[in-house]
């Protein structure tokens, strides 16, 4: 994984011309200007991605507990001694003293001298500053650097400030790395230093972690040290591999693009979104890539899923002749699943795959998972495709917050999707706990806890959890599935819609709301007490509509002599059968109350579930 990581990482740094490793590219939020003989001008709100100091490369330390001050370019704590404090005027100290050993070096920065040796410019700037972010117009914790006035450029711009820092760096650093250095366990090289090094680099942007960053790899305290090994020492990565996978890691969690989406109001807006990334929770973020430059069009349909598109792959792959490729250099798709865990990163997950296995496995995922629904306006079953995110909150309660449950669920499901695994079995027991727990709305009205989500992820995970002892589920009303708990569920729909037709909108609890949970586990002594009251609801309906009356108890009568013997109890694919049966016949039941009026009555004031 650090090893992909990293080769990512040096085609990052080549694309964005990081030409050393003694430097990063960093957002400039502000800018002092001075004149040359250090008098303070203004200061100036600016939003500039520059290279800069790295300091994880040039310190064995973190900043956390240690004050490393970068040059020319830091915090407001370093730069202005801000909020006043014995470390911020430390962190300014050192500041000032970095800049000032750097002088011998370089003319350019002799004016940032001369305005620290005036005190009185000095405090005019902190004043400003603090006014300036007071009424918000910067940003108080960003970076802020110097400009000469009636320069063209910052000074950190120059090539000569870029040059003498990488200079430095390299100078130091052979000093360092002695005539004792370990071989890298990635590169397998010495060219770079291995040893005395605690901190890699901070990782931005990750959930649930340190606004600052969280480190990937860290052995900045003895705790997380062993067998009397000191710091990097632990885990041999030389300096370059290092920096290598913390920009290529960087790079995945926080680049994006801006596009034009649809709002709920159905208005196109501007939107930044991620290139590589896709967040699995408020606390769990995915992000991937390949080894060569690749299409990952289908991902999008992770979000978003086409039918027409998805119907396409599926096609595809199912006439591709499978060839399994012999070329170890083959490109290969790459993920790593994380969350942050205080000050560091946890990782749930690691997917390594070729492109056709990636292309295949996506294919069977949307395969398995869909479903049909009946589409109201065409008046027709029609393929429905679940996004990720509609998959895992249809683990959730309504109105609940349970974001934990969603990044768990969504994590498994992703780690399912591109490596064709069966889903674990905790969730569908999780999603039939949601389908049985009855929620009225604030106006009283029963809400449809049934999903066509919840009906798609139920088949995914019986169909991938079958081991043959048991008809694959299909994705409409199958007639030749005699499997109990499937004909049960059928059964059940067919007794609602017989309710509804007798009652109509006179129905206060009705059959599922009543019995769903105890049908759906116990059938049999749960269908005595549904058989006797369809039994009276069918005698007043054959007072209505005599016709709809002989058809349903003819079909409810051909359903039982299937069923033979209603089962004492259901396991937990059972439950997941009986409930799918239910779906389809349901679905089944909307189009033909659609496409023939005498079966109005069997839907009426039933909800359809819609395409989400």
């Amino acid at each position: 994984m650090i090893r992909e990581l990293v080769e990512f990482g040096k085609k990052v740094r080549i694309e964005s011309n990081i030409f050393d490793d003694s430097l990063t590219y960093e957002h400039i939020d502000a800018f002092i200007e001075i004149s040359q003989e250090g008098i303070f001008e203004n200061i100036y709100s600016t939003d500039k991605l520059l290279l800069v100091e790295d300091l994880v490369r040039t310190e064995n330390a973190g900043r956390t507990n240690n004050i490393l001050p970068r040059l020319l370019a830091d915090n407001a704590q370093y730069v202005l001694g801000i909020p006043k404090g014995d470390r911020a005027l430390e962190c300014n100290k050192k500041f000032i003293e970095k800049i000032k050993e750097y002088s011998s070096y370089l003319e350019d920065i002799l004016p940032v001298i001369k305005f620290y040796n005036n005190e009185r410019e000095v405090r005019i700037a902190v004043e400003k500053f603090m006014s300036m972010s007071n009424e918000k117009q910067l940003n108080p914790n960003g970076i802020i650097t110097f400009k000469i006035k009636d320069d063209d450029c910052l000074i950190i711009e120059k090539e000569s400030v870029l040059k003498t820092i990488a200079r430095v760096y390299n100078e130091n650093e052979n000093k360092r790395k002695g005539n004792i250095n370990p071989i890298c366990s990635i590169c397998a090289k010495n060219e770079f230093r291995t040893l005395n090094i605690s901190v890699h680099g901070n990782i931005k942007e990750v959930p649930d972690g340190q606004q600052t960053g969280c480190a990937f790899i860290s052995f900045n305290t003895n705790a997380f040290e062993s067998y009397n090994l000191k710091g990097n020492d632990n885990a041999l990565i030389c300096t370059n591999c290092a920096k290598n996978y913390v920009e290529g890691l960087n790079y995945l969690m926080t680049n994006r693009n801006e596009k034009i989406v649809e709002n709920k109001k159905g208005k196109a807006e501007k939107k930044f979104i991620y290139t590589n990334r896709k967040n699995l929770g408020s606390d769990t973020a995915v992000v991937f890539w390949t080894r060569e430059a690749e299409n990952l069009n289908e991902l999008d349909w992770f979000d978003k899923p086409d039918p027409g598109q998805v119907a396409n792959l599926i096609e595809s792959v199912a006439n591709a002749k499978v060839k399994r490729s012999t070329n170890f250099e083959a490109n290969k798709f790459y993920s790593i699943t994380l969350s942050g865990v205080t000050s560091r990163i946890a990782v749930r997950d690691w997917i390594e795959i070729s492109i056709e296995e990636y292309q295949q496995n996506i294919a069977h995922w949307f395969k398995d998972l869909a479903i049909k629904y009946y589409d109201r306006e065409s008046k027709e079953l029609k393929y429905f495709y679940p996004s990720l995110n509609q998959l895992s909150w249809a683990c959730k309660r309504e109105n609940s917050n349970e974001d934990e449950t969603v990044a768990r669920v969504a994590k498994h499901l992703w780690n399912c999707a591109l490596k064709n695994q069966k889903p674990p079995l905790w969730i569908l027991t999780t999603v039939l706990k949601r389908i049985v727990h009855n929620q009225t709305s604030e106006e009283g009205k029963s809400i449809n806890t049934f999903t066509n989500s919840r009906a798609s992820l139920i088949k995914l995970i019986i169909n991938r959890n079958n081991n043959g002892g048991s008809p694959m589920l299909k994705e409409e009303l199958d007639l030749e599935n005699k499997t109990p708990a499937y004909l049960c569920g059928r059964l059940f729909a067919l007794i609602e819609g017989i309710q509804r037709s007798a009652l109509g909108k006179n129905v206060n609890a009705g059959v599922r709301e009543r019995f769903f949970a105890a049908a759906s586990s116990n059938p049999a002594p749960a269908f005595g007490r549904l058989m006797r009251l369809m039994q009276h609801h069918l005698t007043k309906l054959k007072q209505e509509k005599a016709g709809l009356a002989v058809i349903l108890d003819k079909e409810v009568t051909e359903l039982c002599s299937q069923i033979n013997q209603f089962p004492a109890i259901l396991n937990l694919e059972q439950q997941g059968q009986f409930a799918l049966g239910y779906y389809h016949q349901k679905q089944f039941n909307f189009t033909r109350a659609k496409q023939n009026k005498e079966f109005e009555l069997l839907t009426e004031n039933m909800e359809e579930t819609e395409n989400e």
